[in-house]
Order: C-alpha cells, then sequence, then structure tokens
C-alpha cells in the first residue's frame, strides 16, 4: 500500500473501513447501541472514535484543496464546511481536549455510521478519477487515511482486551518454539531513507548509525521465558528496577504484569475479558518498557536500540517480526532535517516523551506493518500489544538465569 498503484490504495481504503464497521458492531453487540465507556487515559467514546475517522479522512481529503501537493501541502488552508456542520467542534483531535470528549453533544450511532459511509464515497470518487499510474503527492493523502484508520482500528483493540469486549478478529497473539538468538556483526546502519513510495515525517531523514556486534533474540520473548523473573519475586527486588520503573511499580501496587493472574494450576491471563490458562509458549504482551527492561537486568540482557532493531530485521533473515511491538531502549526523538508533514500533530508534538516501539503486533493491519515504521508510546503503556526482545550485553551483570 505504500508504494502501490492507485488501485492497492483503494483496497486498503476499503479493508480498513470494512474492519471499522466490523469492530463497530463488536462494541455496539458488547456495549448497546449506543456505546459508552468510562472516562480515563487511553479511552475514547466509541461515537467520537467513528466520527473522528469519518473527520480526519474528509478534512485531509474531499475538504483539502491542496492535497494533490503531498507533504508540501499547507495544513492551514482554507476549507469547505464538512458534511457534518459541527465535525471541526468535534472531531479535530488537535484541538478537542481529550477528557473533554464524552462532554460533546455527539450524532447517534447510526447517524455516525451514515457520515463515515459518506466520506468513504466521497474519497473513493477522487482516487479513482487519478490516473492508473498516479503516485507519490497524488497519493500520499490517501495513504495517510488508511494508515490513520488502521491505527484506530488497533487502538479499538487494545480498548476491547482492556475491558472485555469479545471481538469477531483474532485475539490470539504469536507462539514460539523454542528461543534463539542471532550473531549480528557490527556495521553502519542507514535509518531514515531512502523510502520509496509513503513514510511518514519521523521515518525520514537519511543517516548512517554506527553498531557494535551484537547478539539479539530471533523472536521476542515468551511468557516460558519471563514468568521465571515473576516468580523469583522480580516485582519485589529494586535492584531491577529503573528509578522510574520503580516509581511507576509502586503505583502499580502489583507482583506480577496486570493482564496476569496467580491460578492453582499455573497463571492465568486475561483476554477478551476472561481468564483463560496462560499459553507459555506465547509471546509475552501487554508490558510495560519498564517490565520489559526490569526482566532484561535480570537476565544479564538489555533491550536493543531502534538502530539495533532495525539492523538485524533488515539483514538477517532469521530475524522474525510481527508477533508483538517491542519496546526499545531509544527515545522518541527526530531523525536529522526532520521536516513536519501536514499533519503536525502526528509526531512533534511526541519527541522526548515517549519510547520507540517497532515491529507489528497481530492487530496491526498489514498496511501497517513496516520494518522501519516507528511506533511510539508512553513508556508506562501496558494496554498496548507489547513486549520485547532482548540484547546480549558485552559484560553480563550478575543474574538469575533465562
Amino acid at each position: 500500500m505504500r508504494d502501490g498503484p492507485p488501485r492497492a490504495v483503494r483496497a486498503a481504503l476499503l479493508a480498513a473501513r470494512e474492519r471499522t464497521l466490523a469492530l463497530a458492531e463488536d462494541f455496539r453487540a458488547a456495549l448497546g447501541p449506543l456505546p459508552r465507556l468510562p472516562v480515563g487515559p487511553g479511552l475514547n467514546p466509541p461515537l467520537w472514535e467513528w466520527g473522528h475517522v469519518a473527520w480526519f479522512q474528509e478534512w485531509w481529503l474531499a475538504r483539502n484543496p491542496q492535497r494533490a501537493l503531498g507533504v508540501r501541502a499547507d495544513p492551514n488552508a482554507p476549507r469547505p464546511a464538512p458534511r457534518v456542520p459541527e465535525a471541526d467542534r468535534w472531531y479535530d483531535s488537535s484541538r478537542v481536549e481529550h477528557r473533554t470528549r464524552w462532554d460533546l453533544p455527539l450524532p447517534g450511532a447510526d447517524e455516525t455510521l451514515a457520515y463515515l459511509r459518506a466520506t468513504l464515497e466521497g474519497t473513493l470518487e477522487l482516487l479513482d478519477a487519478l490516473p492508473a499510474d498516479a503516485d507519490g503527492d497524488a497519493l500520499y493523502f490517501f495513504r495517510l487515511a488508511v494508515l490513520h484508520e488502521q491505527m484506530h482500528a488497533e487502538a479499538a483493540a487494545m480498548i476491547a482486551q482492556l475491558i472485555g469486549i469479545p471481538l469477531r478478529e483474532s485475539t490470539v497473539p504469536a507462539t514460539v518454539e523454542a528461543p534463539a538468538e542471532i550473531d549480528v556483526p557490527a556495521t553502519i546502519v542507514r535509518l531514515g531513507g531512502p523510502v520509496q513510495g509513503f513514510a511518514f515525517d519521523n521515518e525520514l531523514g537519511p543517516h548512517g548509525v554506527e553498531v557494535e556486534a551484537f547478539a539479539i533474540d530471533a523472536e521476542p520473548v515468551t511468557w516460558a521465558r519471563y514468568l521465571p523473573f515473576v516468580e523469583e519475586g522480580g516485582y519485589a527486588d529494586p535492584r531491577w528496577w529503573s528509578a522510574q520503573g520503580r516509581v511507576w511499580l509502586a503505583g502499580q501496587r502489583q507482583r506480577h504484569p496486570a493482564h496476569l493472574r496467580p491460578a492453582p494450576q499455573g497463571w492465568e491471563q486475561l483476554r477478551g475479558g476472561a481468564w483463560q490458562p496462560l499459553q507459555s509458549r506465547e509471546v509475552a504482551l501487554h508490558l510495560s518498557a519498564h517490565e520489559a527492561e526490569a526482566w532484561c537486568r535480570w537476565a544479564g540482557r538489555r533491550l536493543p536500540s531502534e538502530a539495533e532493531w532495525e539492523c538485524a530485521a533488515i539483514t538477517q533473515p532469521g530475524f522474525r517480526w510481527g508477533h508483538a511491538w517491542e519496546w526499545t531502549a531509544s527515545v522518541f526523538l527526530p531523525y536529522p532535517s526532520f521536516q513536519p508533514h501536514p499533519y503536525r500533530d502526528y509526531s512533534q508534538p511526541w519527541f522526548g516523551s515517549r519510547r520507540v516501539l517497532r515491529g507489528a503486533s497481530h492487530a496491526t493491519a498489514p498496511a501497517l506493518a513496516h520494518a522501519r515504521y516507528r511506533n511510539f508510546f508512553e513508556p508506562h503503556r501496558s494496554d498496548v500489544f507489547a513486549g520485547f526482545r532482548s540484547v546480549r550485553t558485552a559484560a553480563p551483570v550478575t543474574a538469575s538465569g533465562v
């Protein structure tokens, strides 16, 4: 989808909308025809989410007089009125404070879904009017709309897991047969391009990063590897936790991952609102960056930098990813010569306050999964479908076995 012709982008737009509507049906089946959620971080009212997706697509495409300019478009160019008169006041995430979204007089579900249908029809008309070989700037905002909608779909899957809404799409993480490690020689890895096709602004800025030789897990850490740390009292031992991690842990008041609990026959995991026996070969998910770092210290290992992760992903055939979003040791910062794209609030406001994750989870759409994609979240977040893989240090600290 990132570098394909208009027909590929069209298929991706339809796939994204099909998923959005399926998730909407699941939420309405679980929560009623006017689904409501409690106020909380990581949550949004479902009606606001669906309206925002429609608004975003209309704002950057049907209402954007400079859509053909791609990244050179002026984000503040005057626009015609939206289909829904109050849409700019309700659905613009840059201007509507998160806490206030629960208090907005939003249209009902049927009206909001009609807004979704109408904006997609308008988008497809614009796309179908382009030449069959259109590319680059001409397709930039169509591709952005696809990826934005799929991000919100994965966020909906995260919310469903958090509050216990069963989904028709798969919620089963990947399994790993046996741990393996890959030796990666010292090299200079090229980050930030050159990129063919669509790229987010934070992915651009060609530069070389020198990495020393390292050994990295071939796949993310499983529960079989993580649980010994828990069972040996790792959550009660301050040696393994950073200063920020100890603060986070004190606020959690827990002695095991939030989505796990001890049971008479072992451990259970929360999935789709129900407690189920833990599958030890599954990739460990719903871990914060603090938990990932603590396990690494206990195991005498460390998290990879994002340069190490990308180097292994693009040069090592045995490096398998797509099981989880994976925490790295890297703070989310701009690449050299960063230039913000028209969607100004996508990257720039979050530099320095987020941690980079790489990879993709079972809930990530194929259109979004990309070896160079930089995801980013605050390090305390454990609602994300996030795990980690580790790197062997040159001089391991004294630690328990793995």
